[in-house]
């Protein structure tokens, strides 16, 4: 054969094979690549729509956080401001009890002065009387001698 001959031989196997091979290789090969093409841009978008709804996740968290802190804030805030009125309650309680008792020791004092006054006066007007009757030496009649304390005991 000539080369002709064989060019033209090769050229039909050629075409034999070209047509083989686009009647059935070349579709399963575009039925895959057409798949993963698919798969690829699903997943890309599923990659778009995790990233969008991991933005909104952190905004989520982070105003969660934010409340969170503020609310923490609030509370320390409303803690210590009812701290400060229980002390401040405490301090006006223990003010008042130390009035109240700083009152009823002076009652107490004024008392047992009054009481010291009073054996005082009743000393003074024995001792009055005992002097008395020394200077005069004799005994002076006992419902006189009570008159004379009586009096004494005024007077002082």
């Amino acid at each position: 054969m000539s080369i002709t001959g064989t060019l033209i031989v090769q050229m039909i196997v050629f075409l034999i094979l070209v047509g083989f091979t686009m009647k059935f290789v070349w579709p399963p090969i575009a039925k895959a690549l057409d798949e993963r093409a698919v798969k690829i841009a699903d997943g890309l978008a599923a990659a778009d729509k995790a990233k969008t709804e991991l933005a909104a996740a952190d905004k989520k968290v982070e105003s969660a956080l934010s409340q969170a802190r503020n609310e923490s804030a609030q509370r320390l805030a409303d803690a210590e401001r009812r701290a400060q009125a229980i002390v401040e309650e405490a301090k006006g309680r223990a003010t008042e009890e130390g009035n109240k008792i700083v009152a009823a020791a002076r009652v107490e004092a004024e008392q047992q002065s009054a009481k010291a006054r009073e054996a005082l006066r009743e000393q003074v007007a024995a001792l009055a009387v005992k002097g008395a009757e020394q200077i005069l030496r004799k005994e002076v009649n006992p419902a006189v001698h009570a008159d004379l304390l009586a009096r004494l005991q005024t007077e002082l």
